[in-house]
């Protein structure tokens, strides 16, 4: 995948995260995942059509998502990952691949995302038949991220 595709997911991941949870990201070495490639604890998976058809994962701990899902809901410590902490972490990915959508609108390139699904677990085991490229994030005081667009460019 060229970097000029895999640009707008960074831009719009430093974006959202500095504008949700008051930081400044560091986008770390990007590389290339194998498949099958284990998770994190929380993923976020949203599909991809239109130009670049696919998957985007995004990856994080429940501890780095209790602490974003707290900072999210004005500071109320989130001890668990109920359904309304899920939710506002769902909806980090939702934005972060909304503002993807309208950066390549924006070059014209259309795609489409679909709603976020969320799973949660140990050993978690994501297989792709297509390249995954993975985008490490140091995301400051609330741990890390993990963006994993494992699609390909129409």
């Amino acid at each position: 995948m060229k970097a000029e595709y895999i640009n707008p997911f960074l831009e719009a991941g430093h974006m959202v995260l500095s504008m949700i949870c008051g930081i400044e990201p560091k986008v770390g070495k990007i590389y290339l995942r194998t498949s099958p490639f284990s998770a994190n604890d929380l993923i976020i998976i949203i599909g991809v059509t239109g130009k670049i058809k696919g998957q985007v994962h995004f990856l994080l701990s429940k501890e780095d998502a209790k602490g974003i899902a707290s900072y999210m809901m004005g500071g109320m410590e989130v001890k668990e990952l109920d359904e309304i902490a899920v939710s506002a972490i769902g909806e980090i990915g939702n934005m972060v691949m909304g503002n993807t959508s309208t950066i390549y609108a924006q070059k014209g390139l259309q795609i489409d995302i679909t709603p976020p699904t969320i799973l949660t677990g140990d050993s978690i085991e994501i297989s792709s038949k297509t390249p995954a490229i993975s985008v490490p994030m140091d995301l400051e005081r609330f741990g890390s991220m993990e963006i994993v667009i494992a699609a390909i460019e129409q």
